[in-house]
C-alpha cells in the first residue's frame, strides 16, 4: 500500500483521490504515524439495476398493454374485474 504525508494529501487532493481509485488504498500519515486511509469505491455494476431485474410473470402480461402514460391502476381494476 502507497503512504503518502498529510502535507501532500492537502497539496494535491484531486491527485491522490483518483491515484487511489486507479491502484488501490492509499495511507495517509502524520509525522510517521497513519492516520487515515483512502480506499477506492467499488465499481459501479456495467447494467443499472432496473436493466437487471426480473419481470413477475403477472405483469410481463399484463406489459403489451400499457403504454406511456397510461395509468396502470386501469389495467389492474380490468383484471379484478374479470376474476
Amino acid at each position: 500500500m502507497k503512504s503518502i504525508t498529510l502535507r501532500e494529501l492537502h497539496e494535491a487532493t484531486g491527485k491522490w483521490v483518483r491515484r487511489a481509485a486507479a491502484l488501490g488504498a492509499l495511507q495517509v500519515t502524520e509525522r510517521g504515524r497513519p492516520v487515515a486511509r483512502i480506499i477506492p469505491e467499488k465499481a459501479r455494476p456495467a447494467l443499472p439495476y432496473f436493466g437487471r431485474r426480473a419481470l413477475v410473470p403477472a405483469f410481463r402480461q399484463v406489459r403489451p398493454r400499457l403504454q406511456r402514460g397510461t395509468d396502470s391502476t386501469l389495467g389492474i381494476a380490468e383484471e379484478r374485474e374479470r376474476a
